[in-house]
C-alpha cells in the first residue's frame, strides 16, 4: 500500500492495540515516518510499524519541533503517521498542529479512533443513553490549571442531569462532587471510573458522588482515568422495563416493521 506524501493524524484507540481502525493500522504499517505519543500509545501497536519506517517519540518535542519533523518528511515525498491516543478530535491537541501544517501548505488527513469514553463504557457494560432516563451525553472536563469557558462551568453543564463523561479530572474529584451537588445532583448518583481502559492493568471503580473522592484515593487513581456519572451507570435502574428502546418494541411501527396491537 503506497501512501500519499502527507501527514496522517491517526487515532490509535484507548490502549488495546486491536482497537485501532483498519485504515489507521494500514497507515501505521505503511508510513515512512511514525511520530507517536509514547506516554500513551501502546508499544505493541508501534511494533506493527513497517521495517522501512523511521519511528520517533513525541513526548520530548515541543509543537514547533514536531511540525518541523513532519513537514520536512512530507516535503521530501514521504508519508507521516502522527499517532495519537484515543480519538484525536477530543482533547487531542491536534488543532495547533494542523494550523502550522496548513501555513506551510503541508497536506494532512485525520483518521478517527476509539475514544476512551466509549472504551470505558464498553468495559463497564454500560449504555450511556437510556430511553426515558437520559438521551444526552456531555463530554467535558473539570476546570483545573487550564480554564474552561465561562458558559461551560461543570455546575452549569450538570444542571442538565444527563450522563456526563469527564476527561482529565481524576485529581479534581472534590471539585467535581461540589459542582454536581450544587447543580442539584443527589450524592447517591452512581459514578463509574475506569483507569487505562482496555489496557492489561485497567482499574474499575464503581461508586457514588458521595464516595468518589475517597474511593479514587483508596484506589490510587490520579491520572489516565475516565469518570462517567449519571443514572445510566446504575444497572438496577437501566434494567427496568420502562427503559426499553422503542426500536425493538413489537408495538412500535417504523419504516421496516409494522407494530402489533397490544393484545396480539
Amino acid at each position: 500500500m503506497k501512501l500519499e506524501p502527507r501527514v496522517y493524524i491517526v487515532g490509535a484507540g484507548p490502549g488495546d492495540p486491536d482497537l485501532i481502525t483498519v485504515k489507521g493500522l494500514n497507515i501505521l504499517m505503511n508510513a515512512d515516518l511514525v511520530l507517536y505519543t509514547d506516554s500513551l500509545v501502546n508499544e505493541q501497536l508501534v511494533s506493527r510499524v513497517g521495517s522501512h519506517a523511521k519511528v520517533l517519540q513525541s513526548s520530548g518535542m515541543d509543537l514547533e519541533q514536531m511540525v518541523d519533523v513532519m513537514a520536512e518528511a512530507v516535503l521530501s515525498g514521504k508519508s507521516v503517521a502522527r499517532v495519537h491516543t484515543g480519538d484525536p478530535a477530543v482533547y487531542g491537541a491536534i488543532l495547533e498542529q494542523m494550523v502550522l501544517l496548513k501555513q506551510r501548505d503541508i497536506a494532512y488527513e485525520i483518521v478517527p479512533g476509539v475514544s476512551s469514553v466509549f472504551a470505558a463504557a464498553a468495559v463497564l457494560g454500560a449504555e450511556l443513553t437510556v430511553p426515558d432516563l437520559t438521551q444526552t451525553v456531555i463530554l467535558t472536563r473539570a476546570e483545573g490549571r487550564t480554564p474552561v469557558p465561562e458558559r461551560e462551568k461543570l455546575r452549569d453543564l450538570a444542571s442538565h442531569h444527563c450522563t456526563i463523561a469527564l476527561f482529565l479530572s481524576a485529581t479534581l474529584a472534590k471539585k467535581v462532587v461540589k459542582e454536581f451537588v450544587e447543580a442539584g445532583w443527589s450524592e447517591d448518583t452512581p459514578v463509574a471510573v475506569v483507569q487505562r481502559a482496555t489496557w492489561p492493568d485497567q482499574k474499575i471503580v464503581r461508586t457514588t458522588l458521595r464516595h468518589l473522592d475517597s474511593d479514587l484515593r483508596q484506589a490510587g487513581i490520579r491520572m489516565h482515568a475516565m469518570i462517567l456519572a449519571g443514572w445510566a451507570l446504575d444497572p438496577g435502574m437501566v434494567e427496568r422495563d420502562e427503559h426499553r428502546s422503542k426500536l425493538y418494541d413489537k408495538q412500535f411501527t417504523h419504516g421496516y416493521r409494522k407494530g402489533q396491537a397490544a393484545n396480539d
